[in-house]
């Protein structure tokens, strides 16, 4: 097996700049590091990840700390967020965290206070002020995705915002018996993201002159199939049926597009529908959503990430970055005639 030293004989350099352009730390012009690049895959070198780790100090792995696997939002987060630590020669430890308290406590007192990865992405975990301190003692960065967290930098949307164009957008097109497919307390998740849509969307009513009807609300977990039930009984009202649906999610919209078909009723002639994400099936079902653009905001956080852990980086404060939502309007909504 070739050696660094047959790579830096190749490529005309020394061993010490092999080592930092391969691992990407330290300085190095890009031409030398196209050289170096080209000498390494000529020869079939490939780094040891263990003498890198020895050498470095890094084990070139993060781990990301998820709330849910199987809702296509953090799916959508995550795959940014590979794809970018791919790109920069970093591995990823997945934890997934929907088993509870005691599964929360395991992954932070022990698998990520080893040192098996060199800094931590939380994607939608609202994490306490003695996790960030455990982590933060033992020199492991931090970015959190979905709202601000003390200590700790962070990206999210302003969901108030959000809620309230996706409102304003039904308002626009006339309609007044607007009804919301949110969260309750018993499904708040951290950050309150149903609550501060639930918020935006009366805030958008109260500015339009129209009284918040509490008639108009019904709560789901944010799935296709909450989505679908909680539809069912706001549709399916024949004393106070609303011409127009917000949902807080695009998986709660688009049951709420079955369960009006299944009512018999047209979307958008008989009612409009629209949600929040920018879903992967949402252009298929024809649905107006407000975009979040979950994939950019996981390569935003491995960014962060990767100013924090190479050598020399520039101080990210503790603070919150806002990230971008935009108004996507397709066929499920209309002018209400």
């Amino acid at each position: 097996m070739p050696g660094i030293n047959e790579v830096a004989q190749l490529a005309g350099v020394s061993t010490a700049t092999v080592s930092r352009a391969l691992s990407g730390n330290g300085h190095v012009s890009e031409a030398t590091r196209e050289r170096v690049h080209a000498a390494a895959l000529e020869l079939g070198y490939v780094v040891s990840s263990h003498a890198s780790a020895l050498a470095t100090g890094r084990m070139k792995n993060v781990g990301v700390v998820i709330p849910f696997l199987n809702r296509w939002f953090y799916g959508a987060v995550l795959e940014g967020a590979e794809s970018a630590l791919l790109s920069h020669g970093y591995d990823l430890t997945l934890y997934n965290l929907s088993g509870g308290g005691d599964e929360r406590a395991s992954v932070f007192e022990h698998f990520l206070l080893r040192k098996r990865v060199d800094a931590v992405i939380a994607i939608a975990l609202e994490l306490t002020e003695a996790e960030v301190g455990r982590l933060h003692d033992l020199g492991k960065p931090i970015v959190g995705v979905g709202g601000t967290m003390e200590g700790v930098p962070t990206l999210s949307i302003d969901d108030i915002g959000v809620a309230r164009l996706a409102t304003e957008h039904l308002l626009a097109l006339g309609h007044t018996v607007i009804a919301h497919i949110g969260g309750n307390k018993d499904s708040e998740m951290d950050f309150h993201v149903p609550s501060k849509r639930r918020v935006g969307y009366e805030e958008a009513l109260v500015a339009a002159d129209i009284t918040p009807d509490p008639e108009l609300f019904e709560a789901a977990d944010f799935t296709l199939q909450g989505g679908y039930a909680a539809a069912k009984q706001l549709l399916g009202n024949p004393r106070k049926r609303p011409t127009a649906v917000f949902a807080a999610s695009d998986e709660m919209a688009i049951g709420t597009i079955l369960a009006a078909r299944d009512l018999g009723l047209n979307v958008p002639g008989d009612v409009s529908v629209i949600g929040v994400d920018d879903h992967e099936l949402s252009d298929f079902f024809g649905l107006s959503t407000v975009a979040q653009f979950p994939a950019l905001q996981g390569r935003m956080a491995v960014d962060m990430l990767m100013d924090q852990l190479k050598p020399g980086h520039r101080e990210i404060s503790a603070t919150n970055t806002a990230l971008p939502f935009e108004l996507i309007v397709r066929s499920s909504t209309a002018r209400q005639v």
